[in-house]
């Protein structure tokens, strides 16, 4: 399938995707401080820029979309054209992604990624669940966790 829209409106497309402070990264934020949790932002001391960094916890939360990251659920479908370039550029970021939370975790950091999924599209989780389960994993959990849209027979049940 061509693509519909001219080299020069693809561009200016493209350019308006945001790398930070995205959509679920700010309401995130909000609804965190909200609860009481004080974060800093994109700290560039640490590998990879987390986005969201909580010092007290010694905790990261890094907010991935589904498409730039290749996660395996409904949100992500590898484009019909060009497709090797976009093969190879989403593995780079998972490579990217996995040698960030290795430098992480190697100094002493708790990481948790959040996927666009579980925010928004039909696996998404109810909004509170999802403020709930990081707050949660904030005050007492594991090392390395992730979050993401619920399954098939979460949503039918």
């Amino acid at each position: 399938m061509t693509d519909i829209l001219t080299p020069a409106q693809r561009s200016r497309v493209m350019s308006r995707i945001r790398a930070r402070d995205t959509r679920l990264e700010i309401w995130l934020r909000k609804q965190l401080f909200a609860k009481g949790f004080r974060y800093r932002i994109h700290v560039s001391t640490l590998p990879g820029r987390p986005d969201i960094v909580f010092p007290k916890y010694k905790a990261v939360v890094l907010v991935h979309g589904c498409f730039w990251h290749g996660h395996d659920c409904n949100l992500f479908r590898m484009p019909s054209t060009r497709t090797s370039f976009w093969r190879d550029k989403i593995r780079s970021n998972r490579e990217r992604d996995r040698r960030n939370i290795e430098a992480l975790r190697e100094e002493d950091w708790r990481v948790l990624e959040i996927w666009e999924c579980s925010w928004r599209g039909k696996t998404r989780q109810p909004s509170q669940r999802l403020v709930d389960q990081v707050s949660d994993w904030l005050k007492h959990g594991n090392t390395i966790a992730s979050i993401e849209g619920r399954t098939e027979q979460e949503i039918t049940e």
